[in-house]
């Protein structure tokens, strides 16, 4: 029987997505589904969600919820990972809290910059420790990690593990629907590529019927009035050319150019909001309440399949029915020819049943290469501080880090780094 384990299966919405995709499949409607958490409370909840949506769906899987986490991965085909490591308060708190003290301010600290690096950090060691249990109890399995920061933790996966292992997000699906809804485009008919990397990628092309849209996508960006949600990446398409994947919100923090305490006025011309934290500890006890009241406690649940990659990924081996996806993956030859060979790209994948086959794309525009490799250089320290537990790099990793260096001299980004340490040790490795 195909066994599909999902760890980190507390995000109850998360896993009824992507579980219910694979009730809804006919190559996986009779897999074994082996959730797991660490919090116990939140999985037995999914499980009594999933079991009843399974049942409202034709009971052809099994669904069972497992403590120990070993029993959960033995004999897995599939291995989904969607945790946090570190709750709300200390830790995701004190990412933006004790930044703020030295006048770094962040929007979600979850891809890149210090914030970014504390959670990387908290994250991989139970990542490398799924992967110490597949390497011995499911060694063939392939590990589909939907965990942020992406490009960070996926490399580290890559590299210091055996582990077939590949990054999945939500962006690159739709990015080119989402830029032509804003700007009032019909999106039937279009055709699109993007590449780059987690959170940074580019939508490089974007034509309807051979003709290119981006003279008029430009021309209604110029006019479009305020205000509105998206006014970072319509700036960063006017300068440097390109629409870039990730939100306005998301994509302030990667640059240099719009989180500056010198130029305070910035976060109101282009509607960047750096205190959300502070309402999430709130809106993550509305989320669990509408978890019970929608999906815990609804008998008569259902579902219809969603666009998150997982089970087409599953689908796609199983049947050797090929599925392209926008995959993480290591720079393995030089998939995109001018970013270093060690770094993890986003860029088109074949699936089937030989596996997941990136695309070898070429190179990107050279200002949008160069773009990214302000974010690799940084991410690429972050993986040899996880590899080799040095602090040294992690201090190299903050120092790299766009926004960070560009706000910050080197003595008080060590400081902060100290701090950062020091705030996040109980979750941490010993760092030599």
């Amino acid at each position: 029987m195909l066994k599909i384990a999902f760890i980190g299966a507390g995000s109850t919405i998360f896993a009824k997505n992507v579980l219910g995709d694979c009730m809804l499949t006919p190559a996986l409607a009779d897999a074994h589904f082996a959730l797991h958490d660490i919090d116990l409370q939140r999985l037995k909840e999914s499980e009594t969600m999933l079991q009843n949506l399974n049942a409202n769906l034709g009971g052809q899987a099994t669904v069972k919820a497992y403590a120990d986490r070993r029993e959960a991965l033995k004999g897995a085909t599939y291995v989904v990972n969607a945790i946090t490591a570190g709750a709300f308060e200390p830790y995701i708190m004190g990412d933006h809290e004790i930044p703020r003290k030295y006048g770094i301010k962040q929007t979600y600290a979850d891809t890149l910059g210090v914030g970014g690096l504390m959670r990387a950090l908290r994250t991989a060691g139970p990542m490398l420790e799924f992967a110490r249990d597949m390497e011995e109890l499911c060694p063939d399995a392939w590990f589909l990690n939907y965990t942020n920061p992406m490009a960070i933790l996926t490399g580290a996966m890559l590299r210091g593990t055996g582990v077939k292992t590949v990054g999945l997000c939500h962006s690159v699906q739709v990015c080119a629907r989402e830029l032509l809804e804003g700007l009032g485009m019909s999106a039937e008919g279009v055709r699109w590529r993007i590449a780059g990397i987690n959170h940074q990628a580019w939508l490089l092309d974007i034509t309807r019927g051979g003709e290119d849209l981006y003279p008029e996508i430009k021309r209604r960006a110029a006019e479009r009035p305020g205000p509105h949600d998206d006014r970072v990446r319509y700036e960063m398409m006017n300068t440097f050319g390109y629409y870039v994947t990730e939100s306005s919100m998301h994509s302030a923090e990667y640059v240099p150019y719009f989180l500056k305490s010198a130029y305070p006025e910035l976060l109101e011309r282009y509607n960047i909001p750096t205190e959300n934290y502070k309402g999430w500890g709130g809106s993550r006890q509305q989320y669990w309440d509408k978890v019970m009241n929608e999906l815990v406690n609804d008998r008569s649940i259902s579902h219809e399949r969603t666009h998150e990659y997982a089970s087409y990924i599953m689908e796609a081996m199983e049947t050797n029915v090929p599925f392209s996806i926008a995959g993480n993956v290591l720079n393995t030859g030089g998939l995109i020819s001018n970013l270093p060979e060690e770094a993890c790209v986003e860029v088109p994948c074949l699936v089937d049943a030989n596996g997941i086959t990136p695309t070898r794309f070429g190179a990107l525009p050279p200002q949008l290469a160069a773009l990214n490799r302000t974010n690799v250089n940084m991410q690429l320290l972050a993986v040899e501080a996880v590899l080799t537990g040095k602090k040294e790099h992690v201090y190299h990793a903050a120092l790299l880090d766009p926004h960070t260096s560009a706000e910050l001299p080197i003595d008080r980004i060590k400081a902060l780094v100290d701090e950062l340490l020091e705030a996040n040790r109980p979750m941490l490795p010993d760092l030599h």
